[in-house]
């Protein structure tokens, strides 16, 4: 007995040591393996943006940039009005004085708010410049006699303008100095040396376009230099004073020209790496200056030659764009040149032909225009040109005869337009079908208003909508038989309210048994149509 006992005990201690053993290895087995890694923890959402503060966006960027340009007109009108008082020394050193205190300032500032102090510093360079600029052309303050040493000081200036807000890389700066240089030296009258020295700061403000890619610093200049011109332009004497008109018109308008080349070359030397919306806003802004000024200094002083300015600006344009395409702009700025040379065009039409030879230069120039803005895939040049058919439409009620004939060249004009614009195209623009269909309806009804006597106008209508249907189904287009679909419900209602009661019994007669016949005829075609699909 004893010694089963002690065989049952030995097997208990065996099983116990098999139970060690396998749960040592076990453990062995975990502690070797690798470690899953921890459950990742959900990324921290960001916190909404807080909601732009009104007052303060007024206060810190609006009211500073007020402030710097009130104070410097301040201290220009200051240096006009009072320094002359002062010895040649005093009113130079006094000049330079007030603008180096005032970028010291900036700097000083701009340690702790480094925004504001910039915009201080940007003033006092600013100041600085129409110091110089004052001490030749401001009567009061002349200093300097020599035309030239005065505009190599304001070169010097415009460069070290540009320098230090490029060492700073602050387009604030440099938009705080060159605008208000700008419009500094309009505070006076404006002459040849005005021009020349706003042209400087419009070159150093281009630098920045295309060396930085900075876009508000060239485009307040743009605006500036423009408006300066505007002003010397409202001052008929301003304008070479004393000098042949001859002169004086080709000396404004070869400002204009600087103008125009300077902002172009600057925004199609890299086009590609400006944003769409700075593109267009440079060469929509540059278009409107040139052709506006251009127009009313022209017209006030050379007024036959104006058909010709509108061409060479056209002209300039169609450059612009094909230079935009080849320099790899977006197809909006390689569009946008092209629809204003020919709206260009367009706009001095006007002062060369009238009557019918308006209405047919028009068409021609549409017709034109869409057939070459299919070939080129611009489709802004396609409505323009609709556009421009539409007013050749409009404009048919001017000539006095001839307006058959008019009215046949658009319808023929729309339908071109229209059929060039889905030729090959996988994609046709969606608005321009459906407006030349809707133009070449009204060509043609008012082509056979003009063939048929009055008193059969609402069957001339009816003629002109069947045309539209046949139109329609020969070249497998619904957008004509919808324009037909819409005469036609005109023609009945003139029918009914106006031809039913007001036109003579065989008239009446003639009319009706007419547009029976069309209108079953039409009917018949739309059955035959629906039975082949079916």
């Amino acid at each position: 007995m004893a010694e089963e006992d002690a065989r049952d005990l030995a097997e208990v201690v065996r099983r116990l040591e098999e139970t060690v053993s396998r749960l040592e290895s076990r453990i062995s087995h975990l502690e070797t393996a690798p470690r899953p890694p921890p459950p990742a923890l959900p990324a921290p959402s960001a916190p909404p943006p807080e909601p732009r503060d009104l007052e303060a966006h007024l206060g810190t960027y609006w009211l500073s940039r007020a402030g710097i340009v009130a104070l410097i007109l301040g201290f220009a009108f200051l240096i006009i009005y009072h320094f002359g008082d002062l010895g040649v020394l005093a009113r130079v050193g006094a000049g330079y004085l007030l603008s180096a205190g005032l970028a010291a300032l900036g700097l000083w500032l701009s340690r702790r708010h480094e925004l504001f102090g910039r915009i201080v510093f940007g003033g006092g360079l600013a100041l600085a410049y129409f110091v110089t600029y004052a001490l030749h052309f401001v009567p009061a303050v002349r200093v300097i006699d020599s035309e030239f040493l005065a505009l190599v000081l304001l070169a010097l200036n415009t460069v070290a303008i540009v320098v230090i807000a490029h060492r700073m890389q602050s387009e604030t700066v440099a938009g705080i100095a060159l605008f208000l240089g700008l419009h500094t030296g309009m505070l006076s009258d404006i002459t040849l040396f005005t021009l020349m020295s706003t042209s400087l700061l419009a070159a150093g403000a281009l630098f920045f376009l295309v060396k930085n890619r900075w876009v508000i610093v060239p485009l307040s200049s743009l605006v500036a230099v423009y408006s300066t011109h505007v002003v010397w332009a409202m001052r008929t004497g301003a304008i070479a004073p004393g000098e042949p008109t001859g002169e004086r018109l080709a000396l404004s308008l070869a400002f204009l020209a600087l103008y125009y080349v300077l902002f172009s070359v600057a925004l199609l030397a890299y086009p590609h790496e400006l944003s769409r919306r700075a593109g267009l806003a440079f060469a929509l802004l540059n278009w409107v200056g040139l052709l506006s000024l251009g127009a009313v200094e022209v017209e006030r002083w050379d007024k036959p030659h104006l058909f010709s300015f509108f061409v060479a600006v056209a002209l300039a344009q169609g450059v612009g764009g094909a230079v935009a395409r080849r320099r790899g702009a977006s197809t909006a700025l390689f569009q946008a040149y092209l629809a204003t040379g020919v709206l260009t065009l367009a706009l001095g039409v006007p002062t060369e032909y009238e009557d019918a030879a308006l209405v047919r230069t028009w068409t021609v120039v549409g017709l034109a225009a869409g057939l070459a803005g299919r070939g080129l895939g611009a489709g802004a040049l396609q409505a323009v040109a609709v556009g421009l058919l539409y007013l050749a439409l409009g404009a048919t009620w001017i000539p006095s005869s001839g307006r058959a004939l008019l009215d046949a060249g658009l319808l023929v004009s729309f339908v071109l337009v229209e059929r060039a614009s889905v030729a090959h195209a996988a994609r046709p623009p969606r608005a321009l079908q459906p407006l030349c269909a809707l133009g070449a309806g009204l060509a043609g009804v008012w082509l056979l208003g003009e063939v048929m006597p009055g008193e059969l106008t609402t069957l001339a209508w009816g003629v002109a909508a069947s045309g539209l249907f046949v139109l329609g189904f020969a070249v497998r287009e619904r957008w004509y038989r919808f324009a037909g679909l819409g005469v036609l419900a005109l023609t009945l209602g003139r029918l009914m309210f106006v031809d039913l009661s007001g036109l003579p019994p065989d008239q009446r007669i003639l009319t009706f048994l007419m547009l029976g016949v069309m209108l079953l005829a039409v009917s018949y075609i739309y059955t035959r149509v629906r039975g082949q699909r079916s």
